[in-house]
């Protein structure tokens, strides 16, 4: 058992009775960008199912993956009454995406845990044509406030007003603030990769 799969048990014993997280603040936000139709959704890093079940709204099916197997028996336990949720035990670097299947992948507070590169390119070919990739997650800011970068950053995490700040062939990367500038420089190069 990983580190991390036993930290994620622990938190999911910690949880909210309503799987309340600063993310579900989110939700709505993420929701509008989904597809008109959206017949198959993929959700990696459900945690307790609070997004799976929103998404299991606007999605004929949702397929939720999670690394912790308290963080699914939680799921299951809270999503009884949404038929339209598969739930499995699940780590993402070893899944086998299926390719051009998804008309949405949803990844909250995950990716940061994941090496990005690898995991944006499985998820990428995992989508439909079309299919659209909503991410909520963390970025390190820069500290310095006595830099432009650091004073921009501290401005914005000052703001923190959801952004979508990328459109990438229908897939959009939904962000709370904008990364530093070796992040953005860093994400300009993984887009160029993408998009070859």
């Amino acid at each position: 058992m990983s580190a991390i799969q036993t930290d994620f048990d622990r938190i999911a014993l910690l949880s909210a009775d309503d799987g309340w997280t600063q993310n579900n603040h989110y939700h709505n936000f993420l929701l509008r960008s989904l597809p008109a139709k959206c017949e198959s959704a993929l959700e990696i890093g459900c945690g307790t199912g609070a997004f799976s079940r929103r998404l299991a709204q606007h999605a004929q099916n949702v397929l939720a993956l999670d690394l912790s197997p308290e963080m699914i028996r939680i799921a299951r336990q809270r999503s009884t009454q949404f038929l339209n949720i598969e739930f499995q035990i699940a780590d993402v670097m070893s899944w086998n995406f299926p390719p051009e299947t998804f008309d949405c992948i949803a990844s909250l507070a995950t990716l940061h845990h994941l090496p990005l590169r690898e995991t944006l390119l499985q998820m990428r070919d995992a989508l439909k044509i079309g299919g659209v990739l909503l991410v909520l997650d963390l970025f390190a800011r820069e500290r310095n406030v006595f830099k432009p970068e650091g004073l921009f950053d501290s401005v914005l995490n000052a703001v923190a007003i959801p952004t979508s700040v990328s459109h990438i062939n229908n897939i959009r990367l939904n962000y709370r603030v904008l990364p530093k500038a070796a992040a953005r420089v860093s994400f300009r190069a993984v887009r160029k990769n993408l998009l070859t």
